[in-house]
Protein backbone atom coordinates (compact mmCIF):
# COMPACT_ATOMS: atom_id res chain seq x y z
CA UNK A 1 0.00 0.00 0.00
CA UNK A 2 2.78 2.28 0.89
CA UNK A 3 5.00 1.58 -2.30
CA UNK A 4 1.48 1.99 -4.16
CA UNK A 5 0.65 5.67 -2.25
CA UNK A 6 4.15 6.59 -3.02
CA UNK A 7 4.40 5.79 -7.05
CA UNK A 8 0.90 7.82 -7.44
CA UNK A 9 2.79 10.62 -5.47
CA UNK A 10 5.75 10.54 -8.10
CA UNK A 11 3.30 10.29 -10.82
CA UNK A 12 1.11 13.49 -9.91
CA UNK A 13 4.70 15.27 -9.44
CA UNK A 14 5.55 14.47 -12.96
CA UNK A 15 2.18 15.16 -14.45
CA UNK A 16 1.84 18.55 -12.97
CA UNK A 17 5.48 19.38 -13.84
CA UNK A 18 4.91 18.55 -17.36
CA UNK A 19 1.35 21.05 -16.99
CA UNK A 20 3.75 23.67 -15.52
CA UNK A 21 6.30 23.78 -18.21
CA UNK A 22 6.68 26.66 -20.17
CA UNK A 23 5.01 26.75 -23.75
CA UNK A 24 7.16 28.58 -26.61
CA UNK A 25 6.02 31.86 -27.90
CA UNK A 26 3.93 31.82 -31.30
CA UNK A 27 3.80 35.14 -32.24
CA UNK A 28 1.35 37.80 -32.35
CA UNK A 29 -2.29 37.00 -33.24
CA UNK A 30 -6.01 37.85 -32.61
CA UNK A 31 -8.07 34.83 -32.24
CA UNK A 32 -11.88 34.36 -31.02
CA UNK A 33 -14.53 31.70 -30.53
CA UNK A 34 -18.11 32.49 -32.16
CA UNK A 35 -20.95 30.82 -30.63
CA UNK A 36 -24.33 31.43 -29.95
CA UNK A 37 -26.21 29.99 -27.08
CA UNK A 38 -23.14 27.59 -26.96
CA UNK A 39 -22.91 26.58 -30.20
CA UNK A 40 -20.60 27.22 -33.40
CA UNK A 41 -21.14 29.55 -35.96
CA UNK A 42 -19.73 28.80 -39.34
CA UNK A 43 -18.64 31.42 -41.89
CA UNK A 44 -18.38 34.61 -40.27
CA UNK A 45 -15.87 36.99 -42.00
CA UNK A 46 -13.63 38.81 -39.64
CA UNK A 47 -11.18 41.69 -40.55
CA UNK A 48 -8.27 43.00 -38.36
CA UNK A 49 -6.81 46.81 -39.44
CA UNK A 50 -4.00 48.57 -37.91
CA UNK A 51 -4.85 51.24 -35.51
CA UNK A 52 -4.31 54.08 -38.60
CA UNK A 53 -6.56 51.63 -40.69
CA UNK A 54 -4.77 50.25 -42.71
CA UNK A 55 -5.65 46.58 -43.36
CA UNK A 56 -3.90 43.82 -41.32
CA UNK A 57 -5.98 40.46 -42.91
CA UNK A 58 -8.98 38.48 -42.33
CA UNK A 59 -10.61 35.54 -41.68
CA UNK A 60 -13.47 33.40 -41.69
CA UNK A 61 -14.86 30.94 -38.58
CA UNK A 62 -15.06 27.40 -39.32
CA UNK A 63 -16.95 24.22 -37.95
CA UNK A 64 -15.79 25.01 -34.42
CA UNK A 65 -16.52 29.04 -34.46
CA UNK A 66 -12.94 29.64 -34.39
CA UNK A 67 -10.80 32.29 -36.12
CA UNK A 68 -7.48 33.34 -36.10
CA UNK A 69 -5.70 36.31 -37.97
CA UNK A 70 -1.71 36.84 -37.44
CA UNK A 71 -0.34 40.38 -37.07
CA UNK A 72 2.90 41.95 -38.05
CA UNK A 73 3.52 43.28 -34.43
CA UNK A 74 2.79 44.27 -31.15
CA UNK A 75 0.42 47.41 -31.36
CA UNK A 76 -3.05 48.32 -31.26
CA UNK A 77 -5.77 47.06 -33.90
CA UNK A 78 -9.34 47.00 -34.74
CA UNK A 79 -11.21 43.72 -35.32
CA UNK A 80 -14.43 43.83 -37.49
CA UNK A 81 -17.19 41.30 -37.65
CA UNK A 82 -18.97 41.64 -41.07
CA UNK A 83 -23.04 41.38 -39.83
CA UNK A 84 -23.82 40.75 -43.60
CA UNK A 85 -22.02 37.01 -43.15
CA UNK A 86 -23.82 36.18 -39.84
CA UNK A 87 -26.12 33.19 -40.34
CA UNK A 88 -30.13 33.36 -40.39
CA UNK A 89 -31.34 33.49 -36.33
CA UNK A 90 -27.96 35.04 -35.14
CA UNK A 91 -26.95 38.59 -34.64
CA UNK A 92 -25.00 40.81 -32.34
CA UNK A 93 -26.08 41.25 -29.30
CA UNK A 94 -24.67 44.78 -29.35
CA UNK A 95 -25.13 46.86 -32.77
CA UNK A 96 -22.16 49.27 -31.51
CA UNK A 97 -19.58 46.08 -30.60
CA UNK A 98 -18.84 45.11 -34.65
CA UNK A 99 -16.07 47.00 -34.07
CA UNK A 100 -13.72 46.07 -31.16
CA UNK A 101 -10.25 47.86 -30.54
CA UNK A 102 -7.88 46.13 -28.83
CA UNK A 103 -4.33 45.87 -27.88
CA UNK A 104 -1.99 42.92 -28.51
CA UNK A 105 1.42 42.04 -26.64
CA UNK A 106 4.69 41.10 -27.94
CA UNK A 107 5.20 37.42 -28.15
CA UNK A 108 1.42 36.99 -27.22
CA UNK A 109 -1.99 36.61 -28.97
CA UNK A 110 -5.33 38.33 -27.81
CA UNK A 111 -8.84 37.13 -27.49
CA UNK A 112 -11.55 38.72 -28.75
CA UNK A 113 -15.22 38.39 -27.77
CA UNK A 114 -18.38 38.89 -30.12
CA UNK A 115 -22.02 38.76 -27.99
CA UNK A 116 -24.06 37.34 -30.46
CA UNK A 117 -27.51 36.55 -29.57
CA UNK A 118 -30.97 35.05 -31.51
CA UNK A 119 -32.12 37.34 -33.84
CA UNK A 120 -35.65 37.57 -36.33
CA UNK A 121 -35.01 37.11 -39.89
CA UNK A 122 -34.04 40.78 -40.62
CA UNK A 123 -31.87 40.91 -37.70
CA UNK A 124 -33.13 42.82 -35.02
CA UNK A 125 -32.32 40.98 -32.10
CA UNK A 126 -35.20 40.52 -29.26
CA UNK A 127 -33.99 43.26 -26.57
CA UNK A 128 -33.70 41.61 -22.68
CA UNK A 129 -36.57 44.82 -21.73
CA UNK A 130 -38.19 47.54 -23.49
CA UNK A 131 -38.72 46.98 -27.35
CA UNK A 132 -42.88 46.10 -26.28
CA UNK A 133 -44.63 43.28 -24.60
CA UNK A 134 -44.25 41.02 -27.55
CA UNK A 135 -40.67 41.16 -27.84
CA UNK A 136 -39.93 40.61 -24.17
CA UNK A 137 -42.28 37.51 -23.97
CA UNK A 138 -40.86 36.23 -26.88
CA UNK A 139 -37.37 36.60 -25.42
CA UNK A 140 -38.69 34.93 -22.36
CA UNK A 141 -40.14 31.93 -24.36
CA UNK A 142 -36.40 31.45 -25.78
CA UNK A 143 -34.49 31.24 -22.65
CA UNK A 144 -37.36 29.29 -21.45
CA UNK A 145 -36.53 27.01 -24.01
CA UNK A 146 -32.87 26.86 -23.61
CA UNK A 147 -33.38 26.84 -19.91
CA UNK A 148 -35.44 23.54 -20.44
CA UNK A 149 -32.57 22.05 -22.71
CA UNK A 150 -29.98 22.78 -19.98
CA UNK A 151 -32.68 21.59 -17.47
CA UNK A 152 -32.49 17.68 -19.19
CA UNK A 153 -28.76 17.83 -19.58
CA UNK A 154 -28.35 18.83 -15.85
CA UNK A 155 -31.00 16.28 -14.87
CA UNK A 156 -28.89 13.68 -16.68
CA UNK A 157 -26.01 14.14 -14.44
CA UNK A 158 -28.01 15.12 -10.97
CA UNK A 159 -29.76 11.74 -11.04
CA UNK A 160 -26.21 9.51 -10.75
CA UNK A 161 -24.92 12.08 -7.81
CA UNK A 162 -28.79 11.88 -5.96
CA UNK A 163 -28.12 7.68 -6.89
CA UNK A 164 -24.55 7.59 -5.38
CA UNK A 165 -25.95 9.90 -2.31
CA UNK A 166 -28.60 7.89 -1.92
CA UNK A 167 -26.86 4.37 -1.41
CA UNK A 168 -23.66 5.29 -0.47
CA UNK A 169 -23.80 8.75 1.15
CA UNK A 170 -21.15 10.55 -0.46
CA UNK A 171 -21.23 13.77 -2.07
CA UNK A 172 -19.17 13.47 -5.24
CA UNK A 173 -17.54 16.57 -6.03
CA UNK A 174 -15.60 14.44 -9.32
CA UNK A 175 -18.92 13.64 -10.68
CA UNK A 176 -18.81 16.91 -13.03
CA UNK A 177 -15.27 15.43 -14.52
CA UNK A 178 -17.61 11.99 -15.34
CA UNK A 179 -19.37 14.05 -17.39
CA UNK A 180 -16.16 15.25 -19.16
CA UNK A 181 -14.73 11.96 -19.59
CA UNK A 182 -18.19 10.81 -21.15
CA UNK A 183 -17.78 13.46 -23.46
CA UNK A 184 -13.89 12.39 -24.88
CA UNK A 185 -14.01 9.12 -25.00
CA UNK A 186 -16.73 9.75 -27.70
CA UNK A 187 -14.63 12.55 -28.98
CA UNK A 188 -11.78 9.93 -29.19
CA UNK A 189 -14.04 7.42 -30.67
CA UNK A 190 -15.21 9.50 -33.24
CA UNK A 191 -11.87 11.51 -34.43
CA UNK A 192 -9.42 9.23 -33.76
CA UNK A 193 -11.01 6.26 -34.21
CA UNK A 194 -12.90 7.91 -37.08
CA UNK A 195 -16.76 6.62 -36.11
CA UNK A 196 -19.70 8.19 -36.92
CA UNK A 197 -20.93 9.78 -33.75
CA UNK A 198 -23.89 7.97 -33.72
CA UNK A 199 -22.20 5.01 -33.21
CA UNK A 200 -19.52 6.63 -31.29
CA UNK A 201 -22.09 7.66 -28.40
CA UNK A 202 -23.48 4.37 -27.34
CA UNK A 203 -19.84 2.19 -27.25
CA UNK A 204 -18.56 5.34 -25.02
CA UNK A 205 -21.68 5.26 -22.66
CA UNK A 206 -20.88 1.61 -22.34
CA UNK A 207 -17.03 2.77 -21.47
CA UNK A 208 -17.94 5.27 -18.79
CA UNK A 209 -20.48 2.48 -17.82
CA UNK A 210 -17.29 0.21 -16.82
CA UNK A 211 -15.44 3.61 -15.81
CA UNK A 212 -17.30 3.82 -12.78
CA UNK A 213 -18.03 0.32 -12.21
CA UNK A 214 -13.92 -0.16 -11.72
CA UNK A 215 -14.20 3.11 -9.57
CA UNK A 216 -16.28 1.36 -7.06
CA UNK A 217 -14.76 -1.74 -7.41
CA UNK A 218 -11.44 -0.96 -6.78
CA UNK A 219 -11.37 2.93 -4.95
CA UNK A 220 -14.56 3.93 -3.34
CA UNK A 221 -15.42 0.53 -2.17
CA UNK A 222 -12.36 -0.50 -0.34
CA UNK A 223 -12.27 3.18 1.16
CA UNK A 224 -15.49 2.69 2.48
CA UNK A 225 -14.46 -0.87 3.60
CA UNK A 226 -11.60 0.71 5.35
CA UNK A 227 -14.42 2.43 7.34
CA UNK A 228 -13.12 5.55 5.88
CA UNK A 229 -15.37 8.54 6.91
CA UNK A 230 -17.65 10.24 4.41
CA UNK A 231 -15.97 13.94 4.94
CA UNK A 232 -12.91 12.02 4.06
CA UNK A 233 -14.28 10.56 1.14
CA UNK A 234 -15.57 13.56 0.02
CA UNK A 235 -12.41 15.39 0.17
CA UNK A 236 -10.80 12.77 -1.65
CA UNK A 237 -13.39 13.29 -4.63
CA UNK A 238 -12.41 16.70 -4.64
CA UNK A 239 -8.66 15.21 -5.18
CA UNK A 240 -9.90 12.90 -7.82
CA UNK A 241 -12.03 15.58 -9.57
CA UNK A 242 -8.54 17.77 -10.00
CA UNK A 243 -6.45 14.96 -11.23
CA UNK A 244 -8.98 13.50 -13.58
CA UNK A 245 -9.58 17.32 -15.25
CA UNK A 246 -5.47 18.08 -15.69
CA UNK A 247 -5.21 14.44 -16.31
CA UNK A 248 -7.84 15.38 -19.75
CA UNK A 249 -5.75 18.83 -20.06
CA UNK A 250 -2.82 16.95 -20.65
CA UNK A 251 -4.29 14.61 -23.12
CA UNK A 252 -6.62 16.76 -24.99
CA UNK A 253 -5.01 20.42 -24.48
CA UNK A 254 -6.59 24.04 -23.18
CA UNK A 255 -8.13 24.55 -26.58
CA UNK A 256 -11.74 23.49 -27.36
CA UNK A 257 -12.42 20.83 -29.62
CA UNK A 258 -15.85 19.35 -31.85
CA UNK A 259 -17.23 16.26 -32.82
CA UNK A 260 -16.83 15.42 -36.50
CA UNK A 261 -20.22 15.40 -36.69
CA UNK A 262 -23.81 18.06 -36.14
CA UNK A 263 -21.08 20.95 -35.35
CA UNK A 264 -22.80 23.12 -37.57
CA UNK A 265 -26.54 23.31 -38.22
CA UNK A 266 -28.76 25.70 -39.84
CA UNK A 267 -31.87 27.51 -37.13
CA UNK A 268 -35.05 26.43 -37.66
CA UNK A 269 -37.75 28.85 -36.15
CA UNK A 270 -40.38 27.10 -33.76
CA UNK A 271 -43.25 29.45 -32.98
CA UNK A 272 -40.56 32.26 -31.16
CA UNK A 273 -38.04 30.36 -30.38
CA UNK A 274 -35.06 29.51 -32.65
CA UNK A 275 -32.73 26.06 -32.30
CA UNK A 276 -31.40 23.36 -33.93
CA UNK A 277 -32.40 19.95 -35.33
CA UNK A 278 -29.78 18.39 -32.87
CA UNK A 279 -30.59 20.26 -29.94
CA UNK A 280 -34.40 18.93 -30.24
CA UNK A 281 -32.65 15.61 -31.04
CA UNK A 282 -30.87 15.66 -27.72
CA UNK A 283 -33.38 16.87 -25.38
CA UNK A 284 -35.65 13.38 -26.91
CA UNK A 285 -33.19 11.40 -25.94
CA UNK A 286 -32.62 12.60 -22.66
CA UNK A 287 -36.20 12.63 -21.98
CA UNK A 288 -36.43 9.34 -23.12
CA UNK A 289 -33.41 7.94 -20.87
CA UNK A 290 -34.94 9.93 -17.51
CA UNK A 291 -38.24 8.36 -18.25
CA UNK A 292 -35.96 4.60 -18.63
CA UNK A 293 -34.21 5.14 -15.38
CA UNK A 294 -37.69 6.11 -13.39
CA UNK A 295 -39.40 3.34 -14.75
CA UNK A 296 -36.87 0.98 -13.69
CA UNK A 297 -36.22 2.34 -10.19
CA UNK A 298 -39.98 1.92 -10.07
CA UNK A 299 -40.91 -1.37 -11.53
CA UNK A 300 -37.78 -3.50 -11.98
CA UNK A 301 -36.52 -5.77 -8.81
CA UNK A 302 -33.01 -3.92 -9.78
CA UNK A 303 -34.91 -0.74 -9.01
CA UNK A 304 -36.64 -1.83 -5.56
CA UNK A 305 -33.35 -3.29 -4.73
CA UNK A 306 -31.62 0.15 -5.09
CA UNK A 307 -34.50 1.99 -3.77
CA UNK A 308 -34.51 -0.47 -0.92
CA UNK A 309 -30.26 0.10 -0.18
CA UNK A 310 -31.28 4.07 -0.69
CA UNK A 311 -33.72 3.89 2.35
CA UNK A 312 -31.54 1.53 4.84
CA UNK A 313 -28.34 -0.84 3.62
CA UNK A 314 -28.26 -2.79 7.17
CA UNK A 315 -32.37 -3.88 6.14
CA UNK A 316 -31.64 -4.34 3.25
CA UNK A 317 -28.50 -6.95 3.29
CA UNK A 318 -30.56 -8.46 6.46
CA UNK A 319 -32.97 -9.58 3.85
CA UNK A 320 -30.92 -11.15 1.02
CA UNK A 321 -29.87 -7.96 -1.08
CA UNK A 322 -26.19 -8.05 -1.93
CA UNK A 323 -25.43 -4.03 -0.76
CA UNK A 324 -22.16 -3.75 -2.33
CA UNK A 325 -22.98 -5.57 -5.92
CA UNK A 326 -25.74 -2.91 -5.65
CA UNK A 327 -23.40 -0.02 -5.31
CA UNK A 328 -21.25 -1.24 -8.05
CA UNK A 329 -24.18 -1.07 -10.29
CA UNK A 330 -25.62 2.44 -9.22
CA UNK A 331 -22.27 3.24 -10.18
CA UNK A 332 -22.08 2.28 -13.12
CA UNK A 333 -25.27 3.90 -14.20
CA UNK A 334 -24.16 6.79 -12.67
CA UNK A 335 -21.35 7.57 -14.60
CA UNK A 336 -22.72 6.15 -18.08
CA UNK A 337 -25.75 8.69 -17.38
CA UNK A 338 -23.19 11.16 -16.32
CA UNK A 339 -21.09 10.50 -19.64
CA UNK A 340 -24.35 10.69 -21.57
CA UNK A 341 -24.71 14.03 -20.21
CA UNK A 342 -21.00 15.18 -21.11
CA UNK A 343 -22.11 13.76 -25.13
CA UNK A 344 -25.17 15.71 -25.09
CA UNK A 345 -23.66 18.87 -23.52
CA UNK A 346 -20.77 18.54 -26.14
CA UNK A 347 -23.65 18.50 -29.36
CA UNK A 348 -24.75 21.61 -27.83
CA UNK A 349 -21.35 23.33 -27.26
CA UNK A 350 -17.51 22.87 -27.80
CA UNK A 351 -15.52 20.21 -25.71
CA UNK A 352 -13.33 21.33 -23.22
CA UNK A 353 -11.87 20.03 -20.26
CA UNK A 354 -13.58 22.24 -17.41
CA UNK A 355 -16.97 21.29 -19.15
CA UNK A 356 -17.86 19.42 -16.55
CA UNK A 357 -16.72 21.79 -13.71
CA UNK A 358 -18.40 24.06 -15.22
CA UNK A 359 -21.82 22.61 -14.69
CA UNK A 360 -21.14 20.86 -11.57
CA UNK A 361 -22.37 23.65 -9.37
CA UNK A 362 -26.02 23.23 -11.20
CA UNK A 363 -26.23 19.40 -11.03
CA UNK A 364 -25.93 20.33 -7.07
CA UNK A 365 -28.26 22.95 -6.84
CA UNK A 366 -30.61 20.80 -8.91
CA UNK A 367 -30.04 18.11 -6.45
CA UNK A 368 -30.35 20.42 -3.22
CA UNK A 369 -33.88 21.59 -4.51
CA UNK A 370 -35.38 18.78 -5.64
CA UNK A 371 -34.42 16.40 -2.28
CA UNK A 372 -30.94 14.67 -1.79
CA UNK A 373 -31.03 10.67 -2.34
CA UNK A 374 -34.15 11.06 -4.78
CA UNK A 375 -33.89 10.39 -8.58
CA UNK A 376 -37.10 12.08 -9.40
CA UNK A 377 -36.45 15.04 -6.72
CA UNK A 378 -32.92 15.25 -8.90
CA UNK A 379 -34.74 15.59 -12.40
CA UNK A 380 -37.82 18.31 -11.02
CA UNK A 381 -34.72 20.51 -9.22
CA UNK A 382 -32.63 20.34 -12.05
CA UNK A 383 -35.50 21.43 -14.67
CA UNK A 384 -36.51 24.26 -12.12
CA UNK A 385 -32.63 25.81 -11.80
CA UNK A 386 -31.94 25.10 -15.63
CA UNK A 387 -34.75 27.14 -16.68
CA UNK A 388 -34.36 29.86 -13.76
CA UNK A 389 -30.64 30.13 -14.71
CA UNK A 390 -31.57 30.99 -17.90
CA UNK A 391 -34.56 33.32 -17.39
CA UNK A 392 -32.75 35.21 -15.24
CA UNK A 393 -30.46 36.61 -17.70
CA UNK A 394 -33.56 38.92 -18.72
CA UNK A 395 -32.26 41.39 -15.20
CA UNK A 396 -28.72 40.11 -15.24
CA UNK A 397 -25.39 39.48 -17.22
CA UNK A 398 -25.06 36.34 -18.40
CA UNK A 399 -22.04 35.27 -17.42
CA UNK A 400 -23.24 35.88 -14.09
CA UNK A 401 -26.22 33.58 -14.11
CA UNK A 402 -24.73 31.01 -12.19
CA UNK A 403 -25.00 32.70 -9.09
CA UNK A 404 -28.60 31.93 -9.67
CA UNK A 405 -27.89 28.76 -8.44
CA UNK A 406 -25.98 29.68 -5.67
CA UNK A 407 -28.89 31.34 -4.71
CA UNK A 408 -31.18 28.60 -4.96
CA UNK A 409 -28.68 26.60 -2.62
CA UNK A 410 -29.05 29.12 0.20
CA UNK A 411 -32.52 29.82 0.07
CA UNK A 412 -33.47 26.19 -0.27
CA UNK A 413 -31.33 25.36 2.70
CA UNK A 414 -32.73 27.73 4.86
CA UNK A 415 -36.18 27.20 4.08
CA UNK A 416 -36.74 23.71 3.10
CA UNK A 417 -33.48 21.62 3.75
CA UNK A 418 -34.68 17.96 2.94
CA UNK A 419 -35.86 20.09 -0.92
CA UNK A 420 -38.90 19.32 -2.75
CA UNK A 421 -39.22 15.74 -3.14
CA UNK A 422 -36.90 15.06 0.33
CA UNK A 423 -38.49 13.33 3.20
CA UNK A 424 -37.78 15.53 6.54
CA UNK A 425 -35.49 13.16 8.61
CA UNK A 426 -35.31 13.11 12.84
CA UNK A 427 -31.47 13.85 13.79
CA UNK A 428 -30.24 13.20 16.93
Amino acid sequence: MRRAVIAFTAFLGALFILLASPAWAEGESLRGTLQNQGQPVNGVKISVTSGDGQPVGEATSGADGKWEVQVPAAGSYKVTLDQATLPAGTVLKFKDRATLSVQVFEGNYRNVLFALASGDAAGVATPPDGGGSSAFWTRVAQLAFEGLSLGLIIALGALGISLIFGTTGLTNFAHGELLTVGAFIAFVLNSTFGLHLLIATPLAVIVAAGFGYGQERFFWGPLRNRKTGLVSMMIISIGVAMFLRYLLLFLFGGENVPYEQYVAQDGIKLGPVFTTPKSLIAMGIEIAVLIAVGLALTFTRLGKATRAVSDNPALAASSGINVDRIIRIVWAMGTAVAGLAGIMLGTTQILNFQMGQQVLLLMFAGVTLGGLGTAFGALVGSLVVGMFVQISTIWIPPELKTVGALAVLILVLLVRPQGILGRRERIG
